[in-house]
């Protein structure tokens, strides 16, 4: 691959959301992708970007997150330069967010190639991800499409969005049909076996020219809003642009926004393992359990007659279990939370309730 087309690959990284599905350790002020949540020795944003920058220009890679976030980013990844970190002046969902970061990044080279990617998502298989990207661009390099990478379903979860894809077509980037939103299990399992459909793990590359035109098409007010700014992008000027005007911008998603309405979108389905860690459960997927199924992260567990927990400390600490099974075990410098595990979409209401009892700042 030569330096010329290499400088041509640019990576967005979303890096603002709040993670408070992973309550307590997980809060506002040190969000899931901030924290070594796995117990391995590094951030999800840190593995993110270094994933990355194994294919994309460190320089190129930019991060899109929340006002209050931007210490945090120098802190966990020096080599990034303040022009990288994008910080958005309010939370909004992803449209505005990849709206902004294509036209920055467009303005510095009209050639570039982007892959938007969230900042807490787990691959094992960082080799089949990048051979999976490489392939993305070259796909994007000189046709007009919009291409997402769909993770082949093992089980019929309900937890992710589907896309359906044209299942004739030979070609690794296949035609998209459709996006189906959570299913029930009866539906899901129809998926599975229909054999054309895959999960949306909400990674998309595009150019980023093309990417815009859509946004001229499909979200024309938005594009408006922010093509006002058009000369102050990558400017000392952009912040104060932003206050003005960002809110302005609806608040929608991009599947809901472009990929749902576009005619170019397409689907690269893909084996590696990965996992979206939107739970507490899903984290125990991905690390090793005692001979009891108990799963431990940043601590040391003695059990008896315990079975199947999810147990997070901090420091080490020594947490001791008799006769609990099925639980979610928590602790954070402030809050020690226990919650059965047939409970866990619960923690987000638990949340909310700790917030409004005790402050803000615990959630």
């Amino acid at each position: 691959m030569t330096g010329t087309k290499k400088d041509n690959y640019y990576a967005i990284i979303m890096a603002g959301g709040v993670g408070s599905r992973f309550w307590p350790a997980s809060k506002a002020s040190n969000p899931k992708q901030f924290i070594d949540i796995l117990g391995v020795g590094e951030t999800l944003f840190q593995t993110t970007f270094k994933r990355l920058s194994r294919l994309i220009p460190a320089e190129n890679i930019y991060v899109l997150t929340n006002e209050k976030y931007v210490d945090m980013i120098k802190d966990q990844v020096p080599q990034i330069k303040n022009e990288q970190i994008v910080p958005e002046p309010e939370m909004r969902n992803t449209a505005p967010s990849i709206l902004l970061g294509a036209l920055k990044i467009f303005k510095k080279n009209e050639n570039a190639l982007t892959i938007v990617a969230p900042s807490d998502h787990w691959i094992k298989d960082e080799d089949g991800f990048i051979e999976s990207i490489q392939e993305a661009f070259d796909n994007v390099e000189n046709d007009d499409k919009l291409i997402t990478l769909g993770v082949e379903p093992t089980m019929p979860n309900t937890g992710y969005g589907y896309i359906k894809y044209d299942k004739e077509r030979k070609e690794n980037v296949k035609k998209v049909d459709a996006f189906t939103e959570k299913p029930n299990v009866k539906k899901a399992k129809k998926f599975i076996e229909a054999g054309n459909y895959a999960w949306n793990a909400g990674i998309f590359i595009w150019s980023a020219k093309f990417i815009i035109e859509n946004f001229k098409q499909y979200l024309p007010d938005m594009f408006d809003i922010f093509n006002k700014g058009e000369r102050k992008w990558n400017t000392n000027e952009e912040q104060q642009f932003l206050k003005e005007n960002y809110s302005k911008a609806s608040n929608i998603s991009i599947d809901y926004g472009i990929m749902e309405k576009s005619d170019d979108v397409y689907v690269i389905p893909v084996s590696f393992d990965w996992n979206d860690l939107g739970t507490w459960s899903s984290v125990q997927t991905e690390l090793p359990a005692d001979e009891d199924d108990n799963t431990t992260i940043n601590c040391r567990l003695h059990s008896e007659d315990s079975k199947n927990n999810i147990v997070s400390a901090i420091d080490k600490k020594i947490v001791v279990l008799k006769g609990l099974s099925d639980f979610i075990i928590v602790e954070d410098k402030d809050i020690l939370m226990i919650v059965p595990k047939s409970d866990e979409q619960y923690i987000k209401e638990l949340r909310d309730q700790v917030m409004k009892d005790f402050g803000e700042d615990l959630g």
